[in-house]
């Protein structure tokens, strides 16, 4: 079950508990709060299994803050400029996951990239660790733009479990898997400095919910 549905289901028994303790004090009747997380418990169950817990994913979207929304639209445009000064194509982006279901996506949002290079078998061999590189650079690329804009990264999990499956398919060792981690985070570090203008521009571009290719086109005119 996804992390996100679980903290729900431990909020709303904590919720229940308490309220069963304090309804006595405000004269509220047991059968509300019961029948209340029970409903809970059962549409998160639901959502879950039909879903794939992208309800509550959109549920939680629509209801978050101002704040959050920033942070998300700053880590994206981190994978975004990685992808674009990488040689590695954007085929789009969803900033939320109600935007990722409007447009029919599969996932709940992010940035989406041509991943043909990576997984494609006649790729010459000595090319792998190469290719390999930039798409882990790519992955770790919204880490690194929190971290650089808000001083640390409070997204980014699924961004390491994707660069630890293609570091598993590629046939590397276990024992490598955090070294290349802070090899990858440190080259998308390096490389949104660099193009500092340009990533600022880029996310003035995804505030606008500007095209892949206007996006392009935004950091093109700024690249220095």
């Amino acid at each position: 079950m996804e992390q996100t549905a679980l903290n729900v289901i431990a909020i709303s028994i904590f919720a229940m508990t308490l309220s069963v303790l304090l309804g006595p004090l405000f004269h509220i009747s047991p059968f509300i709060p019961a029948v209340t997380t029970l409903s809970v418990l059962g549409l998160t169950t639901l959502d879950g299994l039909a879903w794939n817990g992208r309800g509550i994913t959109i549920l939680l979207d629509i209801l978050s803050g101002e704040q959050h929304r920033q942070r998300v639209i700053h880590h994206e445009a981190g994978h975004f400029l990685a992808a674009y000064f990488l040689g590695i194509p954007v085929t789009g982006y969803a900033l939320s996951g109600w935007e990722a279901f409007k447009q029919g996506q599969p996932g709940l949002g992010g940035v989406m990239f041509d991943t043909t290079a990576l997984l494609e078998k006649k790729v010459n061999f000595t090319e792998m660790p190469l290719i390999l590189d930039r798409f882990s650079t790519v992955w770790m690329a919204g880490i690194a733009a929190e971290t650089l804009i808000y001083g640390e990264s409070k997204g980014g999990e699924e961004d390491r479990q994707k660069l630890r499956a293609a570091l598993q398919w590629a046939g590397v060792s276990q024992n490598s898997y955090q070294q290349k981690e802070r090899w990858a985070l440190l080259q998308a570090k390096n490389l949104i400095e660099k193009h500092r203008s340009s990533y600022e521009a880029l996310v003035t571009a995804m505030k606008q919910r500007a095209s892949v290719e206007e996006c392009s086109q935004a950091l093109h005119a700024h690249w220095q």
